[in-house]
């Protein structure tokens, strides 16, 4: 097509496409296909490319199951894995605009950057930014322990996506100086996790971590689970096809609650938790969570969990929550400390000690309860990506939106996008800063408010736990 936008970069041409305004460039491979030797090795540069690249289609996910039964595992097929996607409203090298990486989430086991929620065109042209999503190793290929490897491939694989940025956004319109990280789950636990790795420094000036997940596992707890998988499909992992492992790994780790795979506290890929890591000090964080983040899960699984979450995870033993929450049934109960054990606290702990480092954080809380399945859902964990992005009808956002968006969907998903836009922007999103002190949240919600932080039961009950590697 004669209009259709080209870019130059150093590994060759490329050829995207024009949507509403907005260049859009997909499967741009950021590092090699991480197969035969390479497949469990650290990420290394893909090759150059003769004439012009077409980049109109994304590349194929990282090798998955639907073991959360949401349909992430379709996908386009190959094993090209490792591929960004970048939308522009001012492709070329005089733009400098601000640049939003997105991390997808799926429990570091299943998603893909293709997926509908996650595209950056109502971003990228209202910021104006360059929007940028990218694939990553999932599971056994990307954190595993497995040895002679180099731990938390996946997220050395994030490591790469972002150099590729700073190497080559400025052919975008985008600004290499100005690039701020956001994820939600497994995005926003690598966004932490990136906080606190040597080997991301200087690759972002600011970072946003949605529903931080406070698993992250020792090198002798991965390497039980690694153990337990080799019993499966036998000590040579390399030897087994990927669609294979990952299904053996699902039924391996089927007991470990909502989360089989998480980011490894090694001591040299990540030194140590997010929690604390001090790290760069100018680097702004914009962090929260939902309130009712455990609801959806809850609602997935048919009913509240069989056993007891309040005796096996509540600091203080089982009566700090029957305690603190007395008019609040056992189910209840259980959805408030699985929430704040997986979410909540997390991210609430990640902008305590950012503050208490001497850095800057700013923290929020989604109130808004979803109207999908009539309601069931209230503020549940995910809901904030599609409010955030502003495609609220796209993939299955109908889950959480209903077929058609109300009006208090439609404002909400702007005031959000506003503040992610204003904070990649200029690293402000439009509220005080959080501290020790006022503890001031921005509550997103129909009518918002800025409020002392509204979970204060449990923020109390919390206070003193340290989210170690297990």
């Amino acid at each position: 097509m004669k209009d259709a936008p080209e870019v130059r970069l150093p590994a060759g041409t490329l050829r995207g496409a024009r949507e509403s305004a907005v260049a859009v460039f997909r499967g741009i491979p950021y590092a090699a296909p991480p197969v035969g030797a390479d497949r469990f090795a650290a990420p290394r540069p893909p090759d150059r490319w003769a004439g012009v690249r077409e980049a109109t289609a994304f590349g194929p996910s990282a090798p998955q199951t639907d073991v959360f039964g949401s349909g992430s595992a379709a996908g386009p097929a190959g094993d090209g894995w490792l591929t960004v996607n970048v939308w522009s409203p001012s492709p070329g090298p005089g733009a400098r605009l601000p640049v939003l990486v997105w991390i997808h989430g799926g429990g570091y086991t299943v998603g893909r950057s293709s997926s509908p929620e996650y595209d950056g065109g109502r971003l990228a042209r209202e910021g104006p930014v360059v929007l940028v999503t990218f694939n990553y190793r999932l599971g056994v290929e990307g954190f595993a322990h497995i040895d002679g490897a180099p731990a938390n491939r996946g997220l050395l694989d994030q490591v790469a996506a972002l150099e590729w940025v700073r190497d080559n956004i400025g052919a975008f319109g985008g600004d290499p100086a100005r690039v701020t990280v956001f994820g939600e789950s497994a995005g926003g636990g690598s966004v932490a996790a990136l906080l606190a790795m040597p080997r991301a420094s200087g690759l972002f000036r600011a970072a946003v971590a949605q529903s931080v997940p406070g698993t992250f596992f020792s090198p002798a707890f991965a390497a039980g689970i690694a153990a337990a998988l080799a019993a499966e499909v036998g000590p040579r992992f390399a030897d087994v096809d990927p669609a294979r492992l990952a299904a053996a790994a699902d039924r391996v780790t089927a007991g470990f609650r909502s989360i089989r795979f998480s980011p490894v506290v090694d001591g040299e890929v990540l030194p140590t938790t997010p929690w604390e890591a001090v790290g760069d000090r100018d680097i702004p964080l914009l962090t929260g969570h939902t309130r009712d983040e455990y609801r959806l899960f809850t609602v997935l699984n048919g009913g509240p969990a069989t056993t007891c979450a309040v005796e096996q995870l509540a600091p203080g033993g089982a009566r700090s929550y029957p305690e603190s929450f007395p008019d609040a049934g056992p189910e209840l109960l259980d959805e408030l400390v699985q929430s704040d054990w997986l979410f909540r606290m997390p991210s609430l702990h990640l902008a305590e000690a950012r503050v208490a480092g001497g850095g800057r954080a700013f923290l929020y809380e989604l109130t808004w309860p979803a109207p999908g399945l009539g309601g069931a859902l209230g503020a549940c964990h995910g809901l904030d990506v599609p409010l955030v992005f502003g495609n609220l009808t796209s993939g299955q956002t109908a889950v959480l939106l209903g077929d058609r968006p109300g009006d208090d969907a439609i404002e909400l998903s702007a005031q959000m996008r506003a503040a992610w836009i204003a904070f990649a922007t200029d690293g402000d999103p439009g509220w005080p800063a959080y501290s020790a002190e006022q503890r001031l949240t921005r509550i997103f919600d129909i009518p918002g408010s800025v409020t002392a932080y509204p979970e204060e039961l449990s923020r109390l009950i919390w206070q003193s736990h340290s989210f170690e590697a297990r």
